[in-house]
């Protein structure tokens, strides 16, 4: 006999209640650097369309990340992906990992956003593990969005 998919309802900051399906949540088991008191969270876009994702905390209502993947903005963005971040995420290899950076949005000027290509999140999209690694390239963590030229 199969169990029928969990939903979790989680009271958001941004989006107000909403309902979740358990299977589609995110583990971080080594959390976010900086929150690590918010380990599950849900990813999901910003609207048809957008390049733009929200990374919501499941644990912690007012946490929420916009996250974009780093090739829309750095084409060539490149990932060493070291052995001990397969062995958290349970994956043997990259073939099934998704890269995602948070974005900060100025309120005050959002076409001043960047990007953090320095602490890249890497997502093992079928087990739904996910951890938040530091390049050892010479990326920047508030790389521009949109350039100004």
């Amino acid at each position: 006999m199969s169990r029928g998919i969990q939903i979790l309802k989680i009271d958001t900051l941004r989006f107000g209640s909403i309902d979740v399906q358990e299977d589609k949540i995110i583990t971080f088991p080594n959390g976010i650097m900086g929150f690590d008191k918010a380990g599950k969270f849900i990813l999901f876009p910003h609207k048809e369309g957008s390049p733009f994702y929200w990374l919501q905390s499941v644990d912690v209502g007012d946490l929420a990340f916009v996250v974009m993947s780093p090739m829309l903005v750095v084409p060539d963005y490149h990932l060493d992906i070291k052995e001990d971040a397969l062995h958290d995420l349970g994956v043997a290899d990259s073939s099934d990992l998704e890269v995602m950076c948070i974005v900060t949005i100025p309120r005050a000027h959002p076409e001043a956003m960047t990007i953090n290509l320095l602490g890249p999140i890497i997502i093992a999209t079928s087990r739904r593990v996910a951890v938040q690694v530091i390049s050892d390239r010479d990326y920047s963590h508030q790389h521009p969005v949109v350039s100004m030229e």
